[in-house]
């Protein structure tokens, strides 16, 4: 049987950061399963840094089945769960389905990847407190509110746990999770 890693995210996910360590994830063997609130297709988006914006632009992006419901994860199934940022996680972090699932592989010690506002769904509860995380920027104040240490770095390894700011961060950060992966849950 193949691992399988598991992808919670939404509609407003940014685009690249489901889409990358989707393709990345399967180029490893892995079998990639998108979760979401319900089994539908989601429309993801782009958010691009546009000269004279004080912050990122965005802009439809593409649409991708999920897999699932959230309501239908069962999460003892995965070896990994990666959480991508946009706006999904603003809304995701308060689906209890959602806080079920990410309290499994945090308890469980399993390879877990966040990116840009992907915290915000695993900050909830102390979950993080006193581990490092990185995230995007404008969440430096959520994640030492909630009591995690920030860090602002294309690649955070706190254990299991591998974090990113945003998807520029791309190669360091799925380079970290992969090595991780390889070691803790190698594809059969």
């Amino acid at each position: 049987m193949t691992a399988k890693v598991l992808i919670v995210t939404g509609d407003a996910a940014e685009s690249l950061e489901v889409l990358y360590p989707y393709q990345r994830l399967r180029e490893e063997g892995y079998e990639v399963v998108v979760a979401a609130p319900s089994k539908k297709t989601l429309q993801f988006v782009v958010h691009d840094f546009v000269p004279g914006f004080d912050t990122y632009t965005e802009k439809a992006g593409y649409t991708w089945p999920a897999d699932l419901a959230f309501a239908d994860v069962d999460p003892a199934e995965y070896v990994a769960l990666v959480i991508p940022g946009g706006r999904a996680p603003e809304y995701l972090r308060n689906d209890a389905d959602v806080q079920r699932i990410v309290a499994h592989f945090l308890g469980a010690d399993k390879p877990l990847a966040q990116i840009c506002h992907g915290p915000l769904i695993t900050l909830p509860g102390g979950a993080l407190t006193g581990r490092r995380t990185a995230a995007y920027p404008a969440l430096e104040l959520d994640v030492t509110g909630a009591g995690a240490v920030y860090e602002d770095a294309e690649a955070v390894v706190d254990g299991q746990l591998v974090s990113a700011r945003a998807w520029p961060d791309h190669p360091g950060w799925m380079r970290a999770f992969v090595q991780i992966l390889r070691e803790k849950a190698p594809v059969e």
